[in-house]
């Protein structure tokens, strides 16, 4: 349960300070003795905007509780979304070389809390600066800006996976909750995105894929691979 109540925390954040510039606004107006009936109008046009993006903030910062697998030949995917891309790629700096990515688009409708796809330890922590491309581009993760955890398994000694939080359109606020020598375990909360985002996961090309492209899979629960 770590790091359980931390989205709605900052759902309920945006959401105080989004009410104190409404109140700010509506405070001006009224000191600059504008109190027409249009300011009455305004001030319940504004309070319902304002209640319904709070109904979205926290219907976006939602983050349910995983059912993850116990079985420990098992690799699970990092967040929600639709996998629309299955590739090779090289991965020098972590991973060492040639290895398969998982990559996942979360729409604005998607569960933002990300997920640790396997016990172990945090090795990397390294923040990108980049472009804040459209998120649905499978190739936003070579230009946005990301996040990227390496992770040591402890489920097989000299195993490495690597999880790239990325930045979209919309989303710009990446908030790992792990540090350099963090243990997690599989399914754990590890990290939150602020709206439409992706995430790429990278695997030895030693793993079986247990999904397809357009599955749609849940963080922490959903078996992507499964070690030989």
């Amino acid at each position: 349960m770590k790091h359980a109540g931390k989205a709605t925390q900052a759902a309920l954040r945006i959401i105080y300070w989004t009410l104190f510039v409404l109140l700010g606004l509506l405070l001006g107006a009224i000191l600059a003795q504008r109190l027409g009936e249009w300011i009455i109008a305004l001030g319940g046009t504004l309070a319902g905007l304002w209640m319904l993006f709070g109904l979205f903030t926290l219907y976006f910062f939602r983050d349910p509780q995983p059912r993850t697998p116990a079985d420990p030949d098992l690799i699970v995917a990092p967040a929600h979304g639709k996998v629309d891309l299955i590739d090779e790629v090289d991965e020098p700096e972590f991973l060492g070389g040639r290895c398969r990515r998982i990559s996942i688009f979360l729409s604005v409708f998607d569960v933002h809390v990300q997920h640790a796809p396997v016990a172990g330890r945090v090795a990397v922590v390294k923040h990108t600066h980049g472009q804040f491309l459209n998120a649905m581009r499978t190739d936003s993760a070579r230009y946005n800006e990301n996040v990227f955890l390496g992770l040591e398994s402890s489920e097989r000694p000299g195993e490495r996976l690597g999880v790239r939080l990325i930045a979209g359109l919309i989303a710009r606020r990446i908030v790992p909750w792990v540090a350099v020598g963090d243990t997690v375990a599989r399914g754990e909360r590890i990290s939150l995105i602020r709206f439409g985002s992706r995430v790429d996961l990278y695997l030895p090309l030693t793993v079986q894929l247990q999904v397809q492209l357009n599955t749609h899979v849940r963080g922490g629960e959903t078996i992507v691979a499964r070690r030989p």
